[in-house]
């Protein structure tokens, strides 16, 4: 989806040890942003998940927040493959009512996904890095 330069994809989060616990969102793509962020408020739409660390975060506007790490997760960008990965939930406000998950540099790299500036939308990434 592509709005006013903003870049929207629709994603799914799968715990990988409980499959039938899952989100299926809309997010929005930051490059700026390192993992898949997600509302507090959704952790247990997800069921049980190990949390690994409690990580200090930066905002935009320099305010900084806690976020939890949590995984083992199963995440698909649509139109990419699946892959395994983590998400950070952090104490979102919600606009208008509605939360922004967000899809970091991370799992975008993860599913070989990069953003075509021109076109406003995510493009397959043919080979991954090595060098």
């Amino acid at each position: 989806m592509r709005t006013m330069g903003r870049i929207i994809t629709s994603v799914t989060i799968e715990n990988l040890l409980s499959r039938d616990k899952r989100i299926h969102c809309d997010a929005l793509v930051d490059t700026g942003a390192s993992h898949m962020t997600l509302p507090l408020a959704w952790r247990d739409r997800l069921g049980e998940l190990e949390e690994a660390r409690r990580i200090r975060l930066e905002m935009a506007d320099q305010t900084t927040l806690e976020g939890v790490v949590c995984g083992p997760v199963r995440l698909q960008i649509t139109g990419f493959e699946p892959v395994f990965s983590e998400v950070i939930f952090v104490d979102m406000v919600p606009d208008d009512g509605d939360y922004e998950p967000l899809i970091g540099y991370i799992p975008l790299e993860q599913s070989q996904a990069a953003v075509d500036m021109l076109g406003h939308r995510l493009v397959h990434v043919k080979r991954l890095d090595l060098k």
